[in-house]
């Protein structure tokens, strides 16, 4: 759901562009030694990644909270050091939805059903977020907008 999205987002702009940590994109703010390969804020499943983008032509410095930075952010070798490096990245530990979220999934599911659409799975117990692999085939998720247009925008409010 949305909370998700947006933990998504959070944790790739903390630990790609070095969000909050005082510095400027693209500057060495001088915290720290451009080039250290470790510190106490790296967290141990995080390494490989940081590692690979030094690998990459990548250096880091380290912000006065100790989280670090890449200094080559405008680098033309910094696209393609993110592309090869992100897999490394741990994938975030679901987020527990909030008792409202989880009932306001399981009301759209039910709707969704009740308005015709059979196959439409009920959401993750703990996140709340409907997973295709739970109900439908890939051709009735791609025609759901397409064919219940009505049902999706009644049963799938989005928040404004």
């Amino acid at each position: 759901m949305r909370v998700r999205e947006i933990s998504s987002s959070l944790l790739l702009c903390l630990a790609l562009t070095g969000c909050g940590g005082g510095e400027v994109p693209g500057k060495n703010s001088g915290a720290g030694k451009p080039g250290a390969t470790a510190s106490p804020s790296i967290a141990a499943a995080d390494m490989p990644f940081y590692t690979c983008m030094q690998q990459h032509g990548m250096t880091l410095s380290y912000g006065d909270d100790g989280a670090p930075h890449f200094v080559e952010k405008e680098s033309p070798q910094y696209p393609g050091a993110q592309k090869a490096c992100l897999p490394l990245l741990p994938s975030p530990s679901p987020l527990q939805a909030s008792p409202q979220e989880l009932a306001a999934a399981r009301e759209s599911s039910a709707c969704m059903r009740e308005r015709g659409i059979s196959w439409y799975p009920d959401p993750d117990p703990v996140t709340g977020e409907v997973h295709q692999q739970a109900g439908g085939t890939p051709e009735q998720w791609q025609a759901l907008k397409r064919d219940h247009l009505d049902a999706y925008r009644a049963c799938l409010r989005r928040p404004s």
